[in-house]
C-alpha cells in the first residue's frame, strides 16, 4: 500500500508541476553541497594563514558559497510555493472529482467514510508537497552527511563511525512517533468534524434564528469546547510520549559531540591535527549529526505523511458503490412504464425495514400520487426510484429492464424532481435554478412555469442577484444579495425542477409544502397544465393537490396499504378516507 501511496504523490507532483519540482530538487542538491564545500574552503583558507600561504581564490570562493546559500533558500521558497499551489489544486480536483463520482447516497450517511473524507481533503492540500518537501530534505542530508563523513573519516575513521552509530537511535525514535502521530491524527479526526459542525451552527444564518430564540448558543459552545479539550488532551498525551522517545537520543548525540570536542583539542594540543582539521572536525560532527537528525525526522515526516495519505488515495480509487449489472442496457424513452415489485429496503442491517415488500406500477403517461404518515417511507421510494439506493429485495424495472443494468447518469437525465429537502445554494438566482451553462431564457421560461419569474426579474440584478448574505454580490465590493422566503424558495426548486422540458419521470415530493393557499392553487394549477400526460409521481400530505392523480397509494408502514382512485378510496372508507375526513375538517395533524 506504502509504495502505490507513495508512487500516488510523486505521481501528482510530477503531473501538476513538473518543473517547479526539478527546480527545487536543484536548489536542495545544490543548497547540500555548498554547506560541505563552505566547510572545507574554510579548512583551506584557516590552513593557509597559519602557513602563510596565498588565501585570495579561496576567500573569494568561500563569499561565493556564501552569496549562493543566502540566495538558495529564497529561490527554494519561492518554487516550493508555486509547487504546493499546482499540486493542491491537481489533488483538490481529483478528490472531488471521486466524491462527485459517487453514484448514491450511502458513502455521505457513513461516519467513517465521512471521517476519511476529511482526512483526504486535509492530507490531498498539503500531504503531497509536504511529502516531497520531506523527501527532498531528506536527500539534501543524504548529500550533506556524505560529504561530512567522507571527511572526518580523513581525519578520524573510529570517531566517524561513533558519531554515525550515535545518531541512529534518533531515526528509530522518529519512527515510533511517526506513526503515533498519524495514529492521532485519524483519532482526533471525528471530533474535529464534530467541533466544525457545531462552530458552523454558532456561526451560520441558517441556525441563527433558533440558537438565540431558544437560547442554545452557550451549549452549543461547550459542546464545541468539549470537543476541542478533548483534541488537546489527545494531542498532549502524543507530544509528552514524543518529547520522551526523542530525549534519550538527544542525550547520546550531546555526548559523542562532547566526546568528539575533547579528543579533537587533545589531538590539536599534541600536533596531531592542524588548527583547519580542528575546525573541519568541529563543524563536521556538528554536521553530520544535525544531518543524520534531520535525516532522521525526513523519514519519519513521509512516513506519517504516507500512512495519512492512504486515506486520500482510498478514497479517490473508491469502488462504485451502486453495482452495474451486465449486460449494461441504453435508456430509452419510457414507453410502458415503472415497476416496483416486491421492493423491501433498510439502510443497513441495524437499521428497519423502511420498506416491506412494495409492489408498485407508475404507467407511462399516467400520475401516480403517493401519500401516509410521516416515515411511512414516501422519501425512500423517492430515492429509490432516482437509484440513489439499490432495494435490499425485490427489483425496480424501467420498461421491463432492472434499473441496475442502466448506466446511472442516463437514467437520472430522464429523471426530474423536487425534493422535500430541496436545496437552496448560495449562488445568483440564475445558478440556483441551473449551474451548467442554461441560457438565461430557458432558465426564465422554467421560472414563469414556477411562478417566479417576476420576483427574480425585479431583484437589484435580476438573475445574476445573489441569494444569500453569506457573500458579497462582488470580492471587491460591498454589494450583498437578497433572502427569499421559504416558499419563494420553494418556487425556486419548482422552477429547477420544470428545467428539464420532457423528463420521462417527473418526481414532486411535497412542491407545495411552504405555499399559501392562494400560491399553492397556482401552483397546483400550473403543474397540472405542466404535467400534461407526462409520467409523474406526487407525493404530498396536502390530500387536494392530489386527488386528480390517474392513481392514489397510500403507504403505511413500508407497505401499499390501500391504490385506487379519490372517488374509489373514499368510498372504500379505509386509511385514506379517514385522512382526507380529517383535513376537511380542518385536522392538521396528518403532517
Amino acid at each position: 500500500m506504502s509504495g502505490r501511496v507513495a508512487r500516488t504523490v510523486l505521481g501528482l507532483a510530477v503531473r501538476a508541476a513538473p518543473w517547479s519540482l526539478a527546480g527545487v530538487l536543484l536548489t536542495a542538491v545544490l543548497g547540500a553541497g555548498s554547506a560541505v564545500t563552505a566547510a572545507w574552503l574554510t579548512k583551506t583558507v584557516i590552513d593557509r594563514l597559519t602557513a602563510g600561504g596565498a588565501v585570495l581564490w579561496p576567500a573569494v570562493a568561500l563569499a561565493l558559497v556564501g552569496v549562493a546559500a543566502t540566495v538558495l533558500p529564497q529561490v527554494d521558497q519561492l518554487l516550493r510555493a508555486e509547487l504546493a499551489r499546482e499540486v493542491g489544486l491537481l489533488s483538490q480536483d481529483r478528490l472531488y472529482r471521486a466524491v462527485n463520482g459517487y453514484a448514491g447516497l450511502a458513502p455521505f450517511e457513513d461516519p467513517a467514510h465521512l471521517d476519511r473524507l476529511r482526512l483526504a481533503q486535509q492530507c490531498g492540500q498539503d500531504t503531497p508537497v509536504q511529502l516531497v518537501g520531506s523527501v527532498l530534505s531528506l536527500c539534501r542530508a543524504a548529500v550533506t552527511v556524505t560529504g561530512f563523513v567522507v571527511s572526518l573519516a580523513v581525519i578520524s575513521p573510529w570517531l566517524t563511525a561513533v558519531v554515525v552509530l550515535g545518531a541512529a537511535p534518533a531515526l528509530l525514535a522518529e519512527l515510533r512517533i511517526a506513526r503515533v502521530q498519524a495514529a492521532v491524527a485519524v483519532r482526533v479526526t471525528p471530533l474535529e468534524r464534530r467541533e466544525a459542525f457545531f462552530s458552523n451552527l454558532l456561526g451560520s444564518i441558517q441556525a441563527a434564528k433558533e440558537v438565540r430564540l431558544f437560547g442554545i448558543g452557550d451549549h452549543l459552545r461547550a459542546l464545541m469546547r468539549a470537543d476541542r479539550r478533548a483534541i488537546n488532551a489527545i494531542e498532549r498525551r502524543a507530544q509528552l510520549r514524543a518529547a520522551l522517545l526523542q530525549g534519550g537520543p538527544a542525550l547520546l548525540s550531546a555526548a559523542v559531540c562532547a566526546l568528539g570536542l575533547v579528543w579533537a583539542v587533545q589531538a590539536t594540543a599534541r600536533g596531531v591535527l592542524s588548527v583547519g582539521d580542528i575546525s573541519m572536525f568541529v563543524a563536521g560532527v556538528a554536521a553530520v549529526q544535525a544531518g543524520v537528525a534531520s535525516i532522521a525526522q525526513s523519514v519519519a515526516v513521509a512516513h506519517r505523511h504516507l500512512l495519512l495519505f492512504q486515506h486520500y488515495v482510498t478514497v479517490v480509487d473508491t469502488r462504485p458503490d451502486l453495482p452495474q449489472l451486465e449486460p449494461v442496457r441504453s435508456v430509452p424513452p419510457l414507453r410502458h412504464g415503472i415497476e416496483l415489485r416486491d421492493v423491501w429496503f433498510r439502510y443497513s442491517e441495524r437499521h428497519p425495514w423502511a420498506l416491506r415488500g412494495v409492489d408498485l406500477t407508475i404507467p407511462c403517461g399516467r400520475s401516480v400520487a403517493l401519500v401516509g404518515l410521516n416515515g411511512a417511507g414516501k422519501s425512500t421510494l423517492v430515492k429509490l426510484l432516482c437509484r440513489f439506493y439499490d432495494p435490499t429485495r425485490g427489483t425496480i424495472l424501467w420498461d421491463g429492464v432492472d434499473l441496475r443494468h442502466l448506466p446511472v447518469a442516463e437514467l437520472r437525465a430522464r429523471v426530474s424532481a423536487i425534493f422535500q429537502d430541496f436545496m437552496s445554494y448560495d449562488l445568483s438566482a440564475a445558478q440556483n435554478i441551473a449551474l451548467d451553462g442554461v441560457p438565461l431564457e430557458r432558465i426564465r421560461a422554467a421560472a414563469r412555469l414556477a411562478g417566479i419569474d417576476d420576483t427574480l426579474a425585479g431583484l437589484p440584478r435580476g438573475y445574476d442577484t445573489m441569494l444569500t448574505r453569506s457573500f458579497f454580490q462582488e470580492p471587491e465590493t460591498a454589494d450583498d444579495g437578497v433572502i427569499l422566503s421559504g416558499g419563494q424558495w420553494q418556487r425556486v426548486a419548482l422552477a429547477r425542477a420544470f428545467l428539464r422540458d420532457t423528463p420521462d419521470l417527473l418526481i414532486m415530493d411535497e412542491p407545495s409544502s411552504g405555499l399559501d393557499p392562494a400560491a399553492e392553487y397556482e401552483i397546483q394549477q400550473t403543474t397540472r397544465r405542466h404535467l400534461g400526460r407526462r409520467t409523474s409521481l406526487l407525493i404530498s400530505h396536502r390530500l387536494n393537490t392530489i386527488r386528480d392523480a390517474d392513481e392514489i397509494a397510500v403507504l403505511a408502514d413500508g407497505v401499499i396499504a390501500e391504490r385506487g382512485t379519490h372517488a374509489s378510496l373514499l368510498a372504500a372508507g379505509g386509511r385514506y378516507a379517514s385522512l382526507f375526513a380529517k383535513q376537511s375538517a380542518g385536522y392538521v395533524g396528518v403532517g
